[in-house]
């Protein structure tokens, strides 16, 4: 039987590192379907994460804003962006408020295909299975929110 009832510090972390060594995997995995069942070749999860982004806030955004967003260091957004730049998912419009920091604007290409790779997503992860409910998936996230609020920012990363 479970117990309900909140665990002591010295039950916690373990139990909470359990949740994280599953996680790992489960995201390197993920990683690699979406790398290898991309819309196009070449959709890594970096060009996807940056993609992902600019679907969801539904505005163009500058490569700092969307790195801070991720919490990646600005050189990789960049990069990322130049490989969506190449494959025509993305383009580069003046920013008004900066003249050397270009918005970045999901283009109908970058949008059909995040869009795609999302519902190819959706339904793999329909197929999970386990008889879940919302409810557990619920408390899933909220465990998973504590743990992101717990684990502190590493030093330096409001430079990137």
């Amino acid at each position: 039987m479970v117990d309900n009832s909140p665990l002591p510090p010295e039950q916690l972390g373990p139990r909470l590192a359990e949740v994280y060594a599953v996680l790992g995997p489960l995201y390197r995995r993920v990683a690699r379907l979406v790398e290898h069942d991309s819309p196009r070749n070449g959709l890594s999860i970096g060009v996807r994460a940056v993609l992902e982004r600019l679907e969801l806030t539904g505005a163009a955004e500058t490569v700092p804003q969307i790195a801070r967003a991720l919490e990646l260091s600005r050189q990789f957004v960049q990069r990322m962006v130049n490989d969506a730049l190449e494959q025509d998912f993305v383009a580069l419009k003046p920013n008004p408020a900066h003249r050397r920091s270009s918005l970045v604007e999901l283009t109908e290409e970058g949008r059909a295909a995040i869009n795609a790779l999302q519902r190819r997503e959706h339904e793999a992860m329909g197929r999970v299975g386990g008889d879940l409910t919302d409810a557990e998936i619920e408390t899933t996230l909220h465990v998973l929110r504590h743990m992101l609020a717990a684990v502190p920012e590493t030093e330096g990363e409001n430079s990137r």
